[in-house]
């Protein structure tokens, strides 16, 4: 089963992808860059979180592919991380749960 993007859609992939929605906070912020991409700043002031809260969850979305960011120079010579929803669709059946269960990385294998 491949994703949006093109990417087979593994088994630690969609836990990634999951365990990143699985959050409201981080909900919220997909909502707010569906509307519109947005520096940082912006985006902690939209949805009401500290700049290193949603710097924290951004990097938790974008390790899923689900946004992306870019670093930007402002007029007055400021760095701006912008980021934006990257496109993406999930069909979540119990077919597609079976396949991608079966491309797990077993957690034992992980630690040696």
């Amino acid at each position: 089963m491949k994703d949006i993007q093109g990417d087979t859609l593994t088994g630690d992939r969609l836990v990634r992808v999951l365990a990143a929605l699985a959050n409201p906070h981080r909900i919220r912020i997909l909502a707010a860059l569906a509307a519109e991409r947005v520096h940082v700043s912006g985006l902690a002031r939209q949805v009401g979180l500290s700049r290193p809260l949603v710097h924290m969850h951004l990097q938790r979305l974008e390790a899923a592919g689900l946004v992306a960011g870019s670093l930007e120079l402002s007029d007055d010579g400021k760095a701006l991380k912008f980021f934006e929803v990257t496109p993406f669709a999930l069909e979540l059946t119990p077919a597609v749960i079976a396949a991608a269960a079966e491309t797990l990385t077993d957690p034992k294998e992980e630690d040696e």
